[in-house]
């Protein structure tokens, strides 16, 4: 797996913070040109989150050392590119449609980008993705449950891959905590090219502070820490993340919620005339086949309701995406677009 990445990433020797110098304990401060004076912030956060990650590697049933955390999901996407892949010579596998991410930071890399659609019922297509894998290809990105399409993909499948794949599969699962399905977090000691994705944003509520989990073998975390910029999670965002880990009850309960109101959105939408299809959904929001989708999306617009319009996506025309609201948001949604049916005629 060490012949994957980058040579100058190999030889790369990484910037020493004086946080990350001193281990111990000690009283007072005079090695980072800190301000001394005391406003709870002027001092450096801890560049490697290790009270943080302590946390979720209870959680989770990992090793601390089996994770890494970034600003976002974001980070790590743009790290393990940065990582393995060359400029002008190596490229990334992506599985359209689905997450705009993983293309946006291969090109500001100078990645090349293959394109292996999903199959019609949004799921993977393994004999096309293996038959297309060329020696450049060194990531594959996987979306699973996947945005913009809201299922969860084959676990069988994704194994298959795993075991004829030299590259590095990336499963990113932002919302498989509102999926039937189980994580592949206790896979990544059987494979050592397997990366996964998690975030604070959905399930947690914590988009505003960016923070994304990425799990994986100590090589490759050992990687990601000495790619990434020394300070990269702020001390506000470790303290946000160590007060929700305190209070695990409240994530179960929001994701209880928003599966309740899942279905019962579910459940209206299915009685009105301009609905196509619904597709099945292990995420917080819904893929919505409708009529005229850009008309429908601008009346909404129009009356201060903001879904996203995914019809310029392969795959998904004439489709809508939903995020679950609170309660009272879904209803004003539903009588909206009753009104609109009742007023509207559509072809």
């Amino acid at each position: 797996m060490i012949n994957l990445v980058r040579s100058n990433i190999r030889n790369l020797e990484p910037y020493s913070s004086a946080r990350s110098e001193f281990k111990g304990k000690a009283n007072i401060f005079l090695d980072a040109n800190e301000n001394p004076f005391d406003n709870k912030y002027n001092r450096y956060p801890d560049p490697l989150q290790k009270e943080v990650k302590e946390k979720i590697a209870t959680l989770k049933g990992v090793k601390q050392e089996q994770i890494f955390l970034g600003n976002g999901s974001d980070e790590a996407i743009d790290l393990l590119i940065r990582i393995f892949c060359e400029p002008a010579q190596d490229s990334i596998m992506i599985l359209p449609p689905t997450y705009g991410m993983y293309q946006v930071s291969a090109n500001i890399s100078n990645v090349a980008i293959q394109e292996v659609p999903l199959t019609a019922d949004y799921q993977l297509d393994v004999n096309a993705i293996l038959n297309q894998v060329i020696p450049a290809t060194k990531l594959l990105f996987i979306c699973s449950p996947n945005n913009p399409t809201g299922n969860s993909m084959n676990q069988a499948a994704i194994r298959k891959i795993l075991d004829n794949f030299e590259g590095i599969v990336v499963v990113d699962e932002a919302y498989i905590d509102f999926s039937e399905q189980t994580s592949l977090l206790n896979w990544i000691e059987q494979y050592p090219n397997l990366v996964v994705l998690q975030t604070f944003s959905k399930a947690w509520g914590l988009a505003g502070i960016r923070l994304g989990m990425a799990f994986s073998n100590s090589t490759i975390i050992d990687l990601f820490n000495k790619v990434k910029p020394p300070y990269n999670v702020n001390i506000l965002t470790q303290h946000a993340a160590l007060k929700a880990l305190k209070q695990v009850e409240q994530t179960e309960q929001y994701i209880q919620t928003i599966l309740i109101e899942r279905k019962k959105l579910i459940a209206e939408l299915v009685k009105l005339p301009f609905i196509q299809k619904i597709h099945p959904s292990d995420s917080n929001f819904i893929l919505v086949k409708v009529k005229e989708a850009d008309r429908l999306y601008q009346h909404l617009v129009d009356q201060g309701i903001i879904i996203r319009n995914r019809s310029k996506l392969a795959l998904c025309e004439d489709c809508l995406r939903i995020t679950i609201g609170k309660p009272k948001e879904n209803q004003t949604l539903i009588q909206m677009l009753k009104s609109i049916s009742l007023n509207t005629k559509y072809s």
